[in-house]
């Protein structure tokens, strides 16, 4: 059996994502060398809702690049078959300051791909982090620069994120395996 609990709303979710916007411009100072690069398949909506949040507030658009990080993951198994999506990032991001951006961190893994593949294109000057739920367990020390939500799960339970974009509705739901 299974069971669901709603732990985000689609207005608490708008509420993350602005305060995340918010943060990322106060911590960077502005928009100056910063480009927003979405992870597949999640990642990238979040990154496209925080372009356009960041854009309005400064009234300059920002970089939004997507990043494909199946061939770099190390947990999959070797005769699995990853879903690729295209990767689209700027030609150049050397010195640039990325934030990644996904949906969920849980065990670091994704992320340590994604900067794996990020250094097969570049040299940015800086990897920050921007997540919508961080439900621990990590194992790999990565820890995110900006949290819409810290969520303490147990390892039988998934988080799940739904966005309009992907999903035709917004909310984030936990699902408990009993």
């Amino acid at each position: 059996m299974i069971n669901k609990k709603l732990i985000q709303s689609s207005d608490q979710i708008r509420r993350a994502i602005n305060r995340i916007a918010h943060e990322i411009l106060e911590r960077n100072s502005g928009l100056s060398n910063l480009i927003l690069v979405g992870l597949h398949s999640r990642g990238v909506p979040i990154a496209h809702r925080l372009s356009a949040l960041i854009s309005k507030v400064e009234g300059n658009n920002i970089m939004v690049g997507t990043l494909e990080i199946g061939l770099y993951r190390d947990d999959i198994p070797r005769n699995g078959h990853p879903r690729m999506q295209p990767t689209d990032m700027p030609d150049n991001i050397n010195n640039m300051k990325i934030v990644l951006v996904d949906d969920v961190l849980y065990t670091g893994r994704s992320i340590r791909a994604a900067m794996d593949a990020l250094n097969d294109l570049g040299r940015p000057s800086q990897i920050q982090l921007a997540v919508l739920v961080d439900r621990g367990h990590r194992e790999i020390p990565i820890r995110a620069d900006y949290v819409g939500k810290n969520v303490p799960t147990s390892r039988n339970e998934d988080v799940r994120v739904h966005l309009k974009e992907t999903d035709g509705i917004d909310q984030i739901i936990i699902l408990e395996r009993t």
